[in-house]
């Protein structure tokens, strides 16, 4: 459920008819996005997803608000409820027809609550995704608007008994989970995928690796393959809102081992 919804600041009477029709974001794609897990009036990690959103914006040449602005944003989202999920959306803002975006247009900016979700499942059935990634650089680790390669690899399945897919980009590495990074371990150190073409730089990836890191883990940033998920003694999925969840089963292959996994869940919910 959505709690509000504020427009550049302003509260937004009715949100279903909030947003200018000529809107980049809308259209194009055209802009960025985070989403945060609230707990107490406080969003976690906000050190990390404050510097994604920066990083994306000045991927894309727009101007990203002062960080005072969205703690603004957050500081009323947050007198309404202490505990749920932001989102904060930021586009290139309105403008004409075509492509070329204005030089002198001004940002959109959207910030929303919902509430947290209801349950967490931490074990995870996964399966591969037949949709691919594309490959691009350019706009490799952000968080853009335009997301249709994970909307599609979600209408891929409607098994209940399935939690999460797995993603391949184009020329089959190993990116991602759908909504996740994916970690795997193997001789008691940490590899992800490095993220050098596509894929989201998730800002509990991130922090998982730092808390590894600090308990001594050794962590590797590399091309990730699916054979390497049959070597790995444990595999886990890692989200902003959902936290660390580790897998149990994909296809035929399955795992029991989850002690890396934890042992950073502990870490984290200690310097939470």
């Amino acid at each position: 459920m959505t709690h509000a919804t504020l427009i550049n600041g302003a509260m937004a009477p009715d949100s279903t008819h909030a947003i200018d029709a000529s809107d980049r974001g809308l259209n194009y794609g055209d802009g960025v996005f985070e989403t945060m897990r609230m707990t107490r009036g406080r969003v976690r990690f906000w050190d990390l997803h404050a510097e994604r959103l920066r990083t994306g914006c000045e991927r894309l040449g727009i101007a990203c608000p002062a960080n005072a602005t969205l703690q603004s944003d957050i500081e009323q989202l947050r007198q309404l409820q202490p505990d749920g999920v932001v989102k904060l959306v930021l586009t290139r803002g309105a403008g004409a027809r075509g492509y070329r975006p204005l030089a002198n247009g001004v940002p959109t900016r959207i910030a929303t609550l919902h509430d947290l979700p209801t349950t967490i499942t931490t074990k995870l059935r996964l399966r591969w995704c037949d949709m691919r990634l594309s490959r691009n650089p350019a706009l490799a680790g952000i968080k853009h608007l335009n997301r249709l390669e994970h909307v599609l690899a979600q209408r891929e399945w409607d098994d209940a008994s399935i939690d999460e897919g797995l993603m391949l980009d184009s020329e089959g590495e190993l990116v991602c989970a759908t909504a996740a990074n994916v970690f795997i371990v193997r001789g008691g150190e940490l590899a992800t995928a490095d993220l050098r073409y596509c894929g989201v730089r998730g800002v509990m990836r991130e922090a998982v690796l730092r808390t590894a890191r600090n308990l001594g883990i050794p962590v590797h940033e590399e091309p990730l393959w699916p054979e390497d998920l049959e070597t790995a003694s444990e595999v886990f999925v890692t989200n902003a809102v959902r936290g660390i969840r580790s897998a149990t089963s994909l296809d035929a292959h399955t795992w029991v081992n989850d002690e890396i996994a934890r042992a950073i869940s502990r870490a984290l919910d200690t310097h939470a």
